[in-house]
C-alpha cells in the first residue's frame, strides 16, 4: 500500500548518532533534510564532541532537534537516549557517516506499514568508497559474531526484497512498538555495556525471541563512509567486536549452542590466521598495519574484558530467557537462512 493512498502519513523520528562526526555529519543530516517523506523530524543526539561538531549543527540546521550529553554514552547509551527522546511510531536510525537517497524514508515506511509483523526494515547500504554492498541486514554466526549481509558483494546482486534475520543499525527504520517489546525488566534496550558494535546483533536476537520479523528493503539506497569514528580495520574495533560477539552468545544462546560456538570460534580463527598470512579479510588487512603480536595482544584483551563482564551478562541472560523460547528447530532455521560460514566470515572484506 502507498502511503499516498492511507491517508496521513505516520511519523518518523530520525535520530543520528554523533560523536566528532564534522567531517560527516552534515552531509548526513541534509539527506534526511532533503527527503520526500513529509511526516520527518530530524534528532541529532551528540555524544560530547569535542571538535565542534554540535555546535555546527545547532548552527547551520536550526530545524533540526539537538541534544548534547553530557558524556560519551557509547552507540548504545546514546541511542538509547534518542530513542526516549522520539515520540513517533518509527524511529529511523542513521550513522553520521551516512547519506540517504531522496525516497528511502518513504520506502521503508511503506514496507513496515504493509507487514504488521515486521519490526524493521533495512536499506541497500552502500560503501560510498567502493560502491560495494557493505550491508542489506546481517547474517549471523553461531559463536555470537555477526556480519553485513551482501557485504563486498554488487548491489546488483542483492534487487530482491527478502525477510532477514535482522537490520544493521548503520542505517533502518525501526517500529517504535518492537523497541518497546524489547526492553529488559531493568529498562534497557541497547546494551551499554557493549559501547559499541554488536548491539543489533543481541537486539535482533530478542527480536526473533519475540517472534518479530525483519525485511531488506532493495530500492531504498544509503551510502556509507565506514567506520569513520574507529577506523575501518582498528584495533579498537576489533576488541570490542570481538568482546561482544562473546556477550551476544551468553545473553541470547542456549548451553548446546555454547558448547558448539567455542568450536566454531576455533575454526574460525583458524580461517583468520590464514586470512593474516593470504592477506584476506579484515584479519589480512590489519596485519599489513599492526604486527601479529599486536593483533594477538587485541584478541587476548577481547576475551579478557569478555570473562570480566560474564556475571552482569548472565544475570541479562535471564532476563532474555524469560521473555520468549526459541527451540533447537528455529536455531537451526536461522542459521540455515540467515548464516554464513566461518570461512566466508574470516575472509571477507
Amino acid at each position: 500500500m502507498a502511503l499516498s493512498a492511507a491517508g496521513n502519513p505516520p511519523g518518523v523520528t530520525a535520530l543520528v548518532l554523533n560523536w566528532n562526526g564534522a567531517r560527516v555529519v552534515g552531509e548526513c543530516v541534509r539527506s534526511l533534510l532533503a527527503q520526500d517523506y513529509p511526516a520527518l523530524g530530524v534528532l541529532v543526539v551528540d555524544n560530547a564532541s569535542t571538535d565542534g561538531s554540535a555546535d555546527m549543527v545547532r548552527r547551520e540546521f536550526p530545524a533540526v532537534r539537538l541534544h548534547v550529553n553530557e558524556k560519551n554514552l557509547g552507540f548504545g547509551g546514546g541511542n538509547n537516549v534518542g530513542i526516549g527522546l522520539a515520540g513517533t511510531p518509527y524511529v529511523l536510525m542513521c550513522n553520521n557517516d551516512t547519506r540517504l537517497a531522496p525516497d528511502a524514508v518513504r520506502l521503508l515506511v511503506e514496507a513496515l506499514e504493509n507487514e504488521p509483523r515486521a519490526g524493521s526494515a533495512t536499506p541497500c547500504i552502500v560503501l560510498a568508497a567502493t560502491g560495494k554492498v557493505d550491508a542489506t541486514g546481517i547474517v549471523v554466526c553461531p559463536d555470537g559474531l555477526a556480519l553485513g549481509r551482501g557485504r563486498a558483494e554488487p548491489p546488483e546482486a542483492l534487487r530482491q526484497p527478502a525477510e532477514v534475520f535482522y537490520a544493521s543499525d548503520c542505517c533502518c527504520l525501526y517500529r517504535k512498538a518492537m523497541l518497546e517489546d524489547l526492553r529488559l525488566p531493568s529498562g534497557e534496550l541497547y546494551d551499554e555495556d557493549f559501547f559499541a558494535y554488536a548491539d543489533e546483533t543481541d537486539m535482533g536476537w530478542r527480536a526473533q525471541r519475540r517472534g518479530w520479523k525483519s525485511l531488506y528493503v532493495p530500492a531504498a539506497a544509503v551510502y556509507h563512509h565506514h567506520a569513520a569514528s574507529s577506523g575501518s580495520v582498528s584495533p579498537l574495533l576489533a576488541r570490542l567486536v570481538e568482546r561482544n560477539r562473546v556477550w551476544v552468545a551468553v545473553k541470547n544462546f542456549p548451553a548446546w549452542l555454547l558448547a558448539y560456538g567455542v568450536l566454531w570460534t576455533a575454526y574460525r580463527l583458524f580461517w583468520q590466521a590464514w586470512g593474516v598470512m593470504a592477506g584476506r579479510g579484515r584479519a589480512g588487512a590489519m596485519a599489513s598495519q599492526r604486527s601479529k603480536w599486536e593483533m594477538a595482544k587485541v584478541l587476548l584483551r577481547a576475551w579478557w574484558e569478555a570473562l570480566l563482564g560474564l556475571p552482569g551478562m548472565w544475570r541479562k541472560r535471564r532476563a532474555i530467557m524469560r521473555s520468549g523460547r526459541l527451540t533447537f528447530g528455529r536455531f537451526r532455521e536461522i542459521f540455515r537462512k540467515f548464516g554464513i560460514g566461518a570461512k566466508d566470515i574470516a575472509l571477507r572484506d
